[in-house]
């Protein structure tokens, strides 16, 4: 029996062969080491985080994250929906909020979910990985399994918008959120708190639409991650690792900068610091090599 268990929700980038693999495989191996069993829902469809924006009436949104939730309550009983996405979470919240505090919408809801033989009964929680971490564990139970410590590593904090406006971590500043140096600082690295992008905004799907602003945001968070002093940027969030890693040699091309900056994800350090290898740590997945965190891992 693992010590705890929830229903876990992967998204379309945190899963095999998706965008965000390696988070996935690294959110994986640190399971294993705090017996956490993710069970994915069966038959789990799309949040439709941005997509549904686009064209999709708002009971069509939030059905899609209705049907989620039917199908972990009536396969997952009594379990915690759990998500490492934080646009999955975030889109994942508001539906739940919508839902529960809507009475009549709850059960439009449900009027469509009827044709697949389901229903919501609002029973599950939904939490990110790193709630589960911080609320279900607590940081003295993460630093208990450490064995690696990454002393000598500065990490930049990029908590990102998602998982910061409007919901936020619970007893977290929206301002100068804290629970990424808390987590750094727990695996035996070295936080910036002073970090001043760490709740920035990369531009998220403006990198296809306006890629200028986007790119001029990234650059002014990787640019005040070398100003501090770090050697990586560490975030919870696939979109923001994916366009601050990505587009760094488009802004280098474009701009005649010089970044090259690695930008991983707090699964990563844990796993590392709990014992895991470059391959467990899904290390071997990035554009920009976190060549530290890699030596570390691969130290006996």
């Amino acid at each position: 029996m693992a010590k705890k268990e929830y229903a876990f929700y992967p998204g379309c980038s945190s899963q095999l062969k998706a965008s965000a693999a390696n988070y996935l495989t690294s959110t994986q191996a640190m399971c294993k080491t705090l017996d956490v069993k993710l069970t994915p829902i069966p038959d789990w469809n799309c949040c439709g985080a941005s997509i549904s924006y686009t064209g999709a009436g708002e009971l069509t949104r939030h059905v899609l994250n209705a049907r989620n939730f039917a199908l972990a309550e009536k396969h997952l009983p009594g379990q915690d929906v759990v998500a490492t996405c934080a646009a999955c979470w975030l889109n994942a919240r508001e539906s739940k909020e919508k839902l529960d505090v809507d009475r009549q919408f709850m059960e439009d809801a449900n009027e469509a979910l009827k044709a697949a033989g389901l229903q919501y009964q609002g029973k599950a929680n939904v939490k990110h990985m790193v709630e589960v971490l911080i609320e279900d564990f607590g940081y003295d139970q993460l630093a208990k399994p450490v064995v690696k410590p990454l002393g000598g590593i500065k990490f930049a904090g990029y908590v990102g918008c998602q998982t910061n406006r409007p919901f936020g971590i619970a007893g977290e500043s929206f301002e100068n959120p804290m629970y990424l140096d808390k987590l750094v600082e727990t695996v035996g690295a070295e936080s910036i708190p002073q970090y001043d992008q760490k709740v920035a905004c990369c531009g998220g799907a403006l990198a296809f639409s306006e890629p200028e602003k986007s790119q001029k945001q990234i650059r002014d968070i990787v640019e005040s991650a070398y100003d501090h002093g770090a050697d990586m940027i560490v975030t919870p969030c696939p979109l923001c690792q994916a366009n601050v890693e990505v587009y760094q040699s488009e802004i280098n091309r474009k701009q005649g900068t010089k970044l090259n900056m690695p930008v991983t994800y707090y699964s990563q350090l844990m796993t590392v610091a709990y014992g895991g290898s470059v391959k467990e740590a899904g290390l071997d997945g990035h554009l920009i090599q976190p060549t530290k965190l890699q030596e570390l891992a691969q130290k006996k």
